[in-house]
């Protein structure tokens, strides 16, 4: 409620679309596809402006002064809503990406007057690099995983990113969905999701479903573990917002008991789907949708296609869906490649 209070009195806030995917939805023979469309969210493209930033400003009004330094790792968008939060709180932002971060990214970060730190590995290498950093000088994390003894800023975080699961249910007329498929990182935006529809119908929460790439399926993993695991990364998906090695132990707290299913993905549908998104051909217009906003549709059309696996989800003439459409255009070079290559599937 405090997140919600004080990001809705932010100057550039609006509430982003909930765009209803009318001819998806007459295909898939379900009632309705509704996509939570996060490509405008305060100008920098995804929802991770949501968290980082009001992160910082809490974090700001404890520690106020231009002495504060906050850092982070980061595939791309979480560090852009750091150094964005960052130039917005007055305090200097350090952020350490790995090496298969692409330019374009690195720059938008840059662009708010953060220092980009590019280490060699994977996220959890720029993570490593970057908790090793803040201790020797005394700078703040703003990180959206959890470990031990540090849950405050990832709770902020957490926060922040359900501000779209209220927003949702508002536009929703607070009925809420019957399916809602989360695309999960380390699942810092998958529990600020569930959590205010958690909050919000109880005992008739709908099937929340995870999405994961099979590359970085860490909640996966840690299902079949019971206990937050580590998984090796060894091949970057596409989704780059979703490889991640382990899941936030704080997001397994909410993830743990009110998920119903897990499923993991492949790369494969991307282009062709990102392509339609644009084209306009879901029914709802044309949208912006980057590679981590078609996993939920990826996973929804492998269902469809899969009668066993459609009836153990649940599906039906009556089922209402939600889909996260986590971000937009964030990096214009591969948005553009991919839209080209999804036209000639």
């Amino acid at each position: 409620a405090a997140a919600y209070s004080t990001i809705c009195q932010w100057p550039a806030y609006q509430v982003t679309p909930l765009i209803s995917m009318t001819d998806i939805a007459a295909a898939a023979g379900v009632d309705k596809i509704y996509y939570k469309n996060e490509s405008s969210r305060f100008g920098l493209g995804s929802f991770k402006a949501l968290g980082g930033s009001y992160a910082i400003e809490c974090l700001s009004q404890d520690s106020p002064g231009g002495d504060l330094v906050v850092c982070t790792a980061t595939d791309g968008n979480h560090g852009r809503s750091v150094a964005w939060g960052a130039k917005q709180a007055g305090c200097r932002a350090e952020i350490y990406i790995h090496e298969h971060v692409s330019q374009e990214r690195a720059d938008a970060m840059a662009a708010f007057g953060a220092k980009i730190n590019r280490i060699t590995g994977n996220y959890e290498a720029s993570l490593a690099a970057c908790k090793d950093d803040a201790a020797a000088h005394g700078w703040h994390i703003v990180s959206d995983t959890s470990w031990a003894g540090y849950r405050e800023m990832p709770l902020d975080i957490m926060a922040g990113y359900s501000v779209m699961g209220r927003e949702a249910i508002a536009q929703m007329q607070g009925a809420g969905p019957s399916h809602c498929f989360l695309p999960i990182g380390v699942g810092g935006m998958a529990a600020g999701i569930v959590a205010p529809f958690w909050q919000h119908m109880g005992t008739n929460l709908g099937k929340m479903i995870g999405v994961e790439s099979y590359m970085s399926a860490c909640f996966l993993e840690s299902i079949e573990a019971q206990t937050p695991s580590l998984v090796d990364i060894s091949e970057e998906t596409l989704m780059a917002g979703l490889s991640c090695g382990e899941i936030s132990d704080l997001a397994w707290q909410i993830l743990q008991p009110s998920l119903d299913h897990c499923l993991s993905i492949t790369d494969d549908a991307i282009a062709p789907l990102m392509a339609g998104f644009a084209d306009g051909v879901f029914g709802g217009g044309a949208i912006e949708a980057g590679e981590c906003s078609t996993a939920g549709l990826t996973a929804l059309v492998a269902a469809k296609k899969d009668p066993a696996l459609w009836q153990k989800l649940g599906f039906g003439p009556t089922s209402v869906v939600l889909l996260i459409g986590t971000e937009g255009a964030t990096d214009p070079g591969l948005y553009d490649q991919l839209i080209t290559e999804g036209r000639q599937k």
